[in-house]
């Protein structure tokens, strides 16, 4: 997504935002930027000579938000670049399957193809599923089953649909199908969290009956593989994908609060020690599945968004906890991370979060020696 949809905030630079995270000025003399309301007018901003980008404004009114997606996505053809401008700032959750289903790629955006995509995408899906469970289970790979059946049903515990075993079963199937079409990569534990916001917003008005779940799977299965598509490095052999984001995630915060760095160092705290996982799962094991659906809105209108700005989200996640953090051990740091305080986070939480990643993506992004 390109940075020149919004308008630009002045007095952000590289080193106020150094400055802000190293505890070097009060919040009250430099605040960070917090997401605006595009819609209301009345809200000045102070001008300065030097302006540096700012993030994109958080959602709209409720009612213009779904004026504007139904007027988009009853489009015969959807404006992708207008659809990738209105879902960063969050998708009404009516229009949500569509608009993801076209953000993925998966469906075409001129209306009158989707219908027989969707026909031949979900026959094409069901053909393979049959070929591959024809003979029962019994003729899977054990191993590579095995490992599936373990890790679904740990998907989403606190969520009863997640353990509805109709649903379980459906999810096993899209695993085991894409590990099976992908053997340089094949399954490995994550990929199960990485298919639950799919099947939760494709869910949304479907009833969990063995009929309904069909198109829900095959959908799910064919955004999976998309989704995956443009990561498959994290999950070849060493997960080499992972490895690069996680030295880039540590570079980063070292450029922006360098005291946190070199606390997490006297520690001997290594990034991989937690970052390892908030990459694998896209932190879907720190924040809720609702969180993560909002957070997705905004990676789908980003370009490489599961990717690089992903990494950006991660740092501003875990600077979130800075001050706490620098007064803490190795133990104590390492379990605030596995198990962060977010439970009571709302759609504005993740919001203030997506805004910080966004600057820290402008202030960074096309610096390269900034990273280097």
């Amino acid at each position: 997504m390109d940075g020149g949809f919004w308008r630009r905030t002045p007095a952000v630079t590289a080193t106020v935002v150094q400055a802000e995270y190293s505890g070097q000025l009060s919040a009250d003399k430099h605040p960070l930027p917090s997401p605006q309301h595009a819609d209301q007018p009345g809200s000045p901003i102070e001008q300065e000579p030097v302006s540096e980008p700012r993030a994109p404004t958080p959602r709209t009114t409720g009612s213009l938000a779904h004026q504007r997606f139904a007027a988009l996505l009853s489009a015969p053809t959807v404006d992708l670049v207008q659809l990738q401008k209105l879902s960063w700032k969050g998708i009404p959750p009516q229009y949500r399957p569509t608009a993801w289903q076209l953000l993925m790629g998966y469906l075409p955006l001129s209306a009158s193809r989707r219908t027989p995509t969707l026909q031949r995408k979900r026959k094409e899906y069901a053909d393979w599923k049959q070929q591959t469970f024809a003979r029962g289970d019994g003729a899977l790979d054990k191993q590579l089953w095995h490992q599936i059946q373990i890790d679904v049903p740990r998907t989403s515990p606190g969520s009863p649909v997640f353990q509805n075993p109709l649903v379980q079963r459906s999810l096993e199937r899209v695993l085991y199908c894409w590990a099976a079409r992908h053997p340089a990569s094949g399954y490995v534990q994550g990929i199960n969290d990485l298919l639950t916001p799919f099947f939760s917003v494709f869910l949304e008005d479907a009833a969990i009956a063995e009929a309904e779940l069909e198109h829900v799977e095959a959908d799910s299965f064919w955004c999976l593989t998309k989704l995956l598509d443009g990561i498959q490095d994290n999950y070849t052999h060493a997960q080499p994908g992972i490895q690069r984001q996680i030295v880039k995630l540590k570079e980063l915060v070292m450029r922006i609060n360098r005291p946190l760095a070199l606390h997490f160092e006297s520690e001997n705290i290594e990034f991989i020690q937690f970052a390892f996982r908030w990459i694998n799962c896209l932190l879907m094991r720190e924040l809720s599945l609702a969180s993560i659906v909002r957070m997705w809105d905004t990676y789908l209108a980003e370009q490489n968004g599961f990717s690089n700005f992903h990494i950006y989200v991660c740092a501003a996640f875990l600077l979130k906890w800075s001050k706490r953090l620098q007064q803490m051990d190795f133990q104590e740091i390492m379990e605030f991370l596995q198990r962060p305080p977010t439970l009571d986070w709302t759609a504005a939480d993740v919001e203030l979060l997506l805004s910080e990643a966004y600057m820290f993506k402008c202030l960074y992004h096309d610096a390269p020696h900034h990273l280097s």
